[in-house]
């Protein structure tokens, strides 16, 4: 067909799944869908066909993007990251700190070391896991975006694809609850490196603690349960622990173990997103099942309405 034919319709497709309807095609239109595509001359139906099939499919692509769980992907994924990045550099940090000022014995914080070696090797298998999991979680998303939006033509919900949806709810809710006690435990060494920055930071301005004296201000880690009462020194005063604090294995570790708080937190919320979208779309799906078994119902009555009809005019026929 000849694209500069006024008042005919132009159908262009590809494959049966890209289209354009174009009425009223004339040389002037050409010319302005030309220079829209790009184009210096008038476009041929071959470059419109291309367009026009470029562009239903990015829409049809981006409309099947589930952004809720994109977003709560991203979220858990910096969350994680942050939490096990910053919190095993940040027990590094703390094990040197006693080594070197607090329990001078290895054999007083041995159970410590071991302890937070353990921890150490629990957040790789938090990151690894995680990582499969947000993945597994957005294809879901995926999954369910397709199912209610009907993106696959025939595509139909399954029994099986249901109860997977409910487990990961479960699953989910259980993992949120178990990080919002993480998020819990990660603000403890939070509170204790402040006990320890604010105690220096009077050490700093004597004058405003009063008539005690700098060397009279002291930090025990023993009450805090980490190491043994009868670890040596176990306490530091003074000067002393004003040099603790000017280290660089305290600014560090007291940062980072405050970002892999704040990691938690973020977990937290990526996984109460998580939560909200995942119940959503097992509503969704359960909703859609059931429009399912309507439709089914509906088409088999139809079709044996239909036999009815048709026998019953085979009949008539017969007796005339």
């Amino acid at each position: 067909m000849d694209p500069t034919q006024e008042g005919k319709p132009l159908a262009l497709s590809v494959q049966g799944s890209c289209s354009l309807h174009l009425t009223s095609c004339t040389g002037d239109s050409l010319n302005q869908i030309s220079t829209s595509f790009g184009y210096v001359d008038t476009p041929s139906s071959t470059d419109i066909e291309e367009y026009v099939c470029c562009f239903e499919c990015c829409i049809k692509c981006l409309g099947g993007v589930p952004y809720a769980s994109l977003v709560a992907t991203i979220l858990c994924f910096s969350g994680v990251a942050l939490f096990c990045g910053c919190g095993h550099v940040a027990l590094a940090g703390t094990v040197a700190i006693l080594e070197q000022h607090f329990s001078t014995n290895t054999s007083d914080h041995a159970l410590l070391s071991e302890v937070i070696q353990l921890m150490q090797y629990v957040i790789y298998g938090i990151a690894s896991f995680f990582f499969l999991y947000g993945i597994i979680l957005l294809a879901e998303g995926f999954y369910t975006t397709s199912a209610v939006k009907e993106l696959h033509g025939e595509f139909k919900t399954t029994a099986c694809g249901r109860c997977i949806s409910g487990m990961f709810v479960f699953l989910t809710y259980m993992l949120g609850v178990a990080w919002l006690g993480v998020f819990g435990f990660s603000a403890v060494p939070v509170f204790m490196f402040y006990n320890i920055w604010s105690t220096c930071e009077v050490i700093k301005s004597p004058q405003t603690n009063g008539t005690a004296g700098v060397e009279q201000i002291c930090v025990d880690v023993r009450q805090y349960g980490i190491i043994p009462w009868n670890a040596f020194p176990g306490k530091i005063c003074g000067s002393a622990l004003e040099n603790i604090c000017n280290t660089n294995e305290f600014y560090m570790s007291y940062h980072l173990f405050i970002v892999a708080c704040a990691g938690a937190g973020a977990t937290v919320i990526a996984l109460i997103h998580f939560l909200m979208i995942l119940s959503s779309n097992w509503a969704y799906l359960k909703d859609a099942s059931k429009m399912q078994a309507y439709q089914d119902i509906k088409a088999k009555e139809e079709q044996e309405l239909q036999d009815i009809q048709s026998r019953s005019k085979e009949q008539l026929n017969s007796y005339t």
